[in-house]
């Protein structure tokens, strides 16, 4: 069944008449947002990536902040939003700046939850090019908590995923936490 229908028998069940004029063209509209927030289930990271994996001897910290984050919680099918920092440390292979935050936007792009969410982009960064060491930091918040249950408007919800060096070395770790709080100069 398509999601069309069935959201056109979930107005129906809601007490709404989905043949008034509002509601009209609304199931195929949901239809078509479902299949765009949900692309990441026909993504493969793999693609995104392509051939932008560069050699570079670069053993320094590489880090790409502020990445907007969008997704939807897999519990209550609402959104949850915020941002995302990634770090690592090359060990002979660097991506394409880009394709950090297509990456964000690929796993983001599927029924989440923010913690799984935050441990695959630090995994498959981590796998991709064997880096030393992978930091991910991810704040969001979550209309879950806003609009129902708790109902708290100002709460967010911070997970972190640190692999590799960033795991066995406090001063690394420290180092890329410090590193994503310092203000933006630009």
């Amino acid at each position: 069944m398509e999601i069309s229908n069935l959201v056109r028998e979930f107005l129906a069940q809601s007490g709404d008449d989905p043949t008034r004029e509002g509601l009209r063209h609304t199931p195929e509209r949901v239809q078509q947002s479902m299949e765009f927030l949900l692309r990441g289930y026909h993504t493969d990271p793999d693609e995104i990536v392509g051939d932008a994996v560069f050699h570079e001897e670069s053993n320094h910290m590489v880090i790409v902040r502020d990445i907007e984050v969008f997704s939807m919680c897999e519990h209550h099918i609402l959104p949850f939003y915020g941002r995302c920092h990634v770090g690592y440390i090359p060990k002979g292979k660097v991506f394409g700046v880009s394709k950090i935050a297509r990456l964000v936007d690929c796993f983001a792009s599927r029924l989440q939850l923010q913690e799984r969410l935050t441990q695959q982009i630090a995994r498959y960064v981590k796998d991709k090019v064997n880096a030393e060491g992978v930091g991910v930091v991810m704040e969001c918040r979550h209309l879950c908590m806003m609009m129902r249950g708790v109902e708290k408007q100002n709460s967010s919800m911070i997970t972190s995923a640190v692999l590799g060096s960033f795991h066995d070395s406090a001063a690394t770790r420290n180092e890329f936490l410090q590193l994503i709080q310092r203000p933006f100069i630009g």
